[in-house]
């Protein structure tokens, strides 16, 4: 499963980001695309092996407070949803 998630991450692009988060109604800024796609981007390894270790508290100021509580709900139901794929 790693390396499927690894080769899909390399391919991932910023279009891809805002997409999905429209389709799940996120509309981003592009400050708020620009933050997202790098950290998603930098730190998506880490995230997948521990999510527990992701407070996204500490990211509330790169986002809209209507944008940080969508994004909050997302994070918490694809974790739940998919970690015991990642283990």
């Amino acid at each position: 499963m790693y390396n499927l998630i690894s080769r899909y991450m390399s391919k991932l692009t910023r279009d891809d980001v805002n997409n999905f988060a429209i389709s799940k109604n996120v509309i981003l800024s592009d400050t708020e695309l620009d933050f997202v796609y790098d950290f998603v981007k930098k730190n998506w390894e880490q995230v997948i092996k521990n999510p527990k270790l992701l407070h996204l508290e500490r990211y509330q100021n790169q986002f809209s407070p209507e944008n940080f509580q969508k994004i909050q709900k997302l994070f918490n139901e694809y974790s739940s949803k998919y970690q015991a794929f990642l283990k």
